[in-house]
């Protein structure tokens, strides 16, 4: 099983939410105003939601990493 990582550049977040939308489960967005992550790894049925939040990221704070 392929595991992947989802990176946070917390220099760029700024808290929009957009991905916490997309997949609550993976995403919060903290009293802090970041992002933070539910989960450390991921699996390939994931891939597309995933790929969904780092693309709609306003301000590309998000990478995905296989």
């Amino acid at each position: 099983m392929r595991v992947m990582k989802v990176r946070v550049d917390t220099d760029r977040c700024t808290g929009h939410g957009v991905c916490e939308s997309i997949r609550a489960d993976v995403f919060e967005v903290g009293d802090d105003g970041m992002v933070h992550l539910l989960n450390e790894e991921f699996t390939a049925d994931m891939r597309p939601q995933l790929e969904e939040a780092v693309a709609e990221c306003p301000t590309q704070a998000l990478r995905l990493e296989d």
